[in-house]
């Protein structure tokens, strides 16, 4: 991405000086990804869809830590046999909450970059509409500086929010 904006600059600082009119504007995609009210309505959208397994989660983890504390506390006192089969249970919890928690990582990643998508195929649609509409020649997404006048990530957030 960065060897792609070097490149795009480069090109257009050797544009020559009757170019002097090329309509640059940038898109800050991180700040579309977090204000943009589609972004903010998918990342209810998700933790409304996530809450219950993150609860069971959650209360797996308290299990297995009030679990382990058991173990530590009463060691002493149990017989050898009872310690192996607490050990045990304990390890099965373990290894079974490992997979859930793997299994929700999993899910959790598979729908953001779904929403993800989404939200970017919306945002482009808002880009190339506001290039056309606004005569821009070239925007960029992504900018080590970008100076104000030619920051447009507000117009292409309003636009996301107007639903173009």
């Amino acid at each position: 991405m960065k060897k792609l904006s070097f490149l795009v600059i480069a090109c257009l600082l050797a544009l020559p000086a009757a170019s002097a009119d090329t309509k640059i504007g940038v898109v800050n995609t991180e700040r579309v990804l977090r204000d943009a009210a589609p972004a903010v309505r998918a990342q209810k959208k998700i933790e409304k869809e996530f809450e219950k397994r993150d609860q069971e989660m959650q209360r797996l983890a308290k299990q297995l830590q009030t679990m382990q504390e058991a173990l530590e506390k009463n060691a002493v006192t149990m017989s050898e046999s009872e310690k192996r089969n607490k050990e045990r249970e304990f390890s099965d919890l373990n290894r079974d909450f490992q997979r859930k928690q793997r299994e929700f990582r999993e899910d959790l990643n598979q729908r953001r970059n779904e929403e993800l998508a989404s939200i970017l195929e919306r945002a482009n649609k808002a880009i190339k509409s506001i290039a056309e509409a606004e005569k821009f020649d070239v925007i960029l997404q992504e900018a080590a500086y970008v100076a104000p006048r030619v920051d447009i990530t507000d117009k292409v957030i309003k636009a996301m929010a107007d639903g173009k």
